[in-house]
């Protein structure tokens, strides 16, 4: 079975570092991302077979770019969600619009992914998907309540859909990341940082893409959080 990956967010961090891995281990991947032209600069640079652009809050737009694969690749076996933004501020400081774009982007959009790729993976008797958490979800973290809530919903919905379809030799499984050298940690005082963790160091994009595919691989690994963290889940 040709193994086809679809990496939404796959344009720059984590997401990066997943579809990178990937395609160095002949996956077909193609890199999703909001902004078409960053999706194509990333694919050329990785190796990657296709660049699409995708809002994953859109329902139509997935399902537009779920097509768009299959008609240029194949069907879909593998599916990793790293698309996720996160707008830190207390809660009484937090916008409506802020609340729904965060929930919108790292919850309703996997849900939406999955919902879409998985009717391909039962078509085809099997297939894998990796979700992107984060360890905040579990251990909350001041000024980061609806990152949170939007990283923890992903994980009861995740190990929900791996009893669904798990009869369908369909996999579905999370990561879930500590402090992770991106974009998105940039502006973190990260030598302070550093002494909180056990391992004494952020990790970086590449330690989360070894996970993923170490669970995209793993025939026997369902409704499972793997966290990737270097000891900080040690510290609740």
């Amino acid at each position: 079975m040709t193994k086809v990956c679809a990496v939404f967010g796959g344009s720059k961090g984590i997401g990066k570092a997943v579809a990178k891995l990937l395609a160095q281990r002949d996956y077909k991947v193609a890199v999703i991302s909001r902004n078409l032209d960053v999706a194509k600069v990333t694919a050329n640079e990785i190796g990657a077979h296709l660049a699409l652009s995708c809002d994953v809050a859109k329902e139509q737009e997935v399902q537009s770019t779920f097509k768009d694969i299959v008609k240029r690749m194949g069907h879909v076996n593998y599916l990793v969600n790293a698309a996720g933004i996160n707008k830190n501020a207390l809660l009484l400081r937090t916008t409506s619009e802020d609340i729904l774009s965060q929930l919108s982007v790292n919850l309703i959009g996997p849900i939406q992914t999955c919902k879409v790729a998985i009717k391909g993976m039962i078509q085809q008797q099997g297939g894998a998907i990796v979700n992107i958490g984060s360890i905040v979800g579990h251990k909350g973290n001041s000024g980061q309540s609806i990152y949170s809530a939007s990283k923890e919903g992903l994980v009861g919905f995740s190990k929900s859909l791996a009893k669904e379809v798990a009869k369908k030799n369909i996999r579905v499984n999370v990561v879930a990341p500590g402090f992770i050298h991106t974009d998105m940690t940039s502006n973190l005082e990260v030598d302070l940082l550093n002494k909180t963790i056990p391992l004494g160091r952020f990790g970086e994009a590449e330690d989360v893409a070894h996970t993923v595919a170490f669970l995209l691989e793993s025939s026997y690994i369902t409704g499972h959080v793997l966290v990737v963290d270097g000891g900080l889940q040690l510290q609740i």
